[in-house]
């Protein structure tokens, strides 16, 4: 009999569930809103909604917005929407840092009048030479020993608005020589003169991440703060918080700091700066570029929720930093829409293609099924006339060794049709092929002749009267994969061919409804998706998913 694995997020909860630290399981995500989510931001969405759902919990959505310089609504709004793509349901518990604000002002109060907060009248450069080194004990703050009363009065006069941005910091007052450089003396509000976007100029004192997150956490009765390695050596500073305001009694009481492995991507970009100096200098059209990996970048792409927690699955939960290959995300789209979506015909570099011994202005429809993996799909009419387009690589006047596709002389099947046998092509007065010319065999509909004859190459078309001129795009990387990400001096490595547009690409009738977001196999190209952003009806725009090779192959089970 098989048992079921568990990460070690999951043995701890039960383990806690078991010694009745706490007895209903509630996670949050907590995204800053300053920018756009990307893949990373998906594992840990999936992974908090996930814990919720699987040990019958809660999860809340709450933005940190404690940050106001850098965020705006429109980052609310995306991060909001990338989080009901993914399935993950908050229902009714969304909720804003900042609501908390007047919470956090009294817990600072409560610090100072405890002796554990002082105002501070150092500057960012002085407090970071103050602090010490990783060998070295940091020396006290001059302000370190102001009276109760004093640090109350310049901490009421901060909020006030009586002092400028940097003249004055609220630090919590712990051990400046802790071999921990985050419990010594740190900064948890400091003055910033500045419109937020939901408070708007209620406050000119913002709460630091640091001070802020245990307390959210609490006051929404959070169990299990999960977060990323990074913030490990942060977390005795959380549990100090919540112990010194009296939410919880010891770092074994929740809510409880967690850390796991972030999701690293090779050859990806995911850092805002870069990516807002990519939209801005118009490199790519938007955080939504289809090439970038931000969460609503591979929504536009045509990446489907169902992939993504494949990938963050397979990818797994761990202690230890790894990287995995974009490769094996490409793997998952696959795998999800193989079986699911329609297989249809589409030319992305077409030259026409005349049957001369066809009847002239005929339309026949052939019944073509939609999946051949999936009969539940139906079949679908495509029509089928004396002027075809097809792919120009499957036409080669002196063919190679080995090709099996159109040239004078050789019969191909036409996919879903007829035997077709090339006789010639004409060329323009710069010798460039407008036109390949076949016969085709009436008597082989379908597909297959009936005295038995093989043929070797197999080739798709789409009529020239009755398809449907779309342009499609298509995608590589945008980093340049053989120089690594960075330039020495910092800058990206670039791909200048990683967008392809193809503006003269015809399809199938069948697709003349299809709107954003719809998929489509084509065949021998790849996924494709429909833009739901440059796509019109006059106008229809396909973005290619991911073609259909891969190098990838999925790691066995021991």
């Amino acid at each position: 009999m098989s048992t079921e694995s568990r990460n070690f997020i999951e043995q701890m909860i039960e383990k806690d569930l078991a010694d009745g630290v706490y007895d209903t399981v509630h996670t949050r995500f907590p995204p800053e809103p300053n920018g756009y989510l990307h893949i990373g931001h998906a594992k840990s969405i999936l992974l908090n909604y996930g814990l919720a759902k699987k040990y019958g919990g809660k999860f809340n959505m709450r933005f940190d917005d404690t940050n106001p310089t850098k965020e705006k609504t429109e980052f609310v709004e995306s991060i909001m929407a990338d989080i009901k793509w993914l399935g993950a349901d908050w229902e009714d518990r969304l909720f804003f840092a900042s609501d908390y604000f007047d919470k956090m002002y009294e817990g600072a109060v409560a610090l100072i009048k405890k002796g554990k907060a002082y105002v501070s009248d150092l500057s960012a450069d002085e407090i970071r030479e103050y602090r010490g080194t990783l060998t070295e004990p940091g020396k006290d703050d001059p302000g370190r020993n102001r009276s109760v009363e004093e640090n109350l009065a310049l901490f009421e006069e901060m909020r006030d608005g009586k002092y400028e941005d940097g003249t004055k910091v609220l630090r919590a007052r712990i051990d400046m020589s802790s071999p921990n450089m985050n419990m010594r003396d740190p900064v948890i509000y400091r003055v910033a003169h500045m419109t937020h976007h939901n408070t708007g100029d209620k406050w000119c004192i913002y709460p630091m991440y640091d001070f802020a997150h245990p307390i959210e956490d609490a006051v929404e009765g959070i169990t299990n703060s999960i977060c990323t390695l990074e913030f490990e050596d942060h977390r005795p500073l959380y549990d100090w918080v919540l112990i010194e305001l009296g939410y919880k009694n010891s770092p074994n009481e929740a809510p409880k700091q967690t850390e796991f492995a972030k999701m690293y991507l090779n050859n990806v970009v995911t850092g805002k700066r870069y990516i807002k100096k990519l939209v801005e200098e118009k490199i790519v059209d938007g955080w939504d570029d289809p090439r970038l990996v931000s969460i609503a970048a591979l929504r536009r792409r045509g990446f489907t929720p169902e992939s993504i927690k494949m990938f963050v699955e397979l990818s797994g939960v761990s202690k230890a930093n790894s990287c995995s290959d974009y490769a094996m995300l490409e793997y998952c789209i696959r795998e999800d829409l193989k079986v699911k979506k329609p297989r249809v015909m589409a030319v992305l570099d077409p030259v026409k293609l005349i049957i001369d011994n066809y009847p002239e202005g005929q339309v026949e429809m052939l019944e073509v099924p939609n999946n051949l993996e999936n009969e539940e799909l139906g079949t679908r009419q495509v029509p089928f006339t004396r002027e075809l387009y097809i792919e120009r690589e499957d036409f080669m006047e002196e063919p190679v060794k080995k090709y099996f596709r159109m040239f004078p002389g050789n019969e191909v099947r036409l996919m879903h049709a007829y035997f077709a046998k090339c006789t010639g092509c004409d060329k323009d007065e710069n010798g460039n092929i407008i036109a390949i010319h076949c016969t085709y065999d009436p008597e082989s509909k379908g597909g297959n002749s009936p005295d038995g004859r093989k043929v070797k190459g197999t080739i798709h078309w789409v009529s020239a009267t009755e398809g449907i001129k779309v342009e499609c795009r298509l995608y590589e990387n945008l980093i340049d994969e053989e120089k690594g990400v960075y330039n020495e001096d910092g800058s990206l490595n670039l791909n200048p061919n990683s967008l392809d547009v193809r503006p003269d690409c015809i399809v199938e009738p069948s697709l003349k409804d299809a709107k954003g977001f719809d998929k489509f196999q084509f065949v021998r190209n790849g996924f494709f998706c429909v833009d739901y952003k440059d796509s019109t009806e006059n106008h229809p725009v396909f973005n290619r998913i991911v073609s259909l090779k891969s190098s990838f192959v999925l790691p066995k089970k021991d």
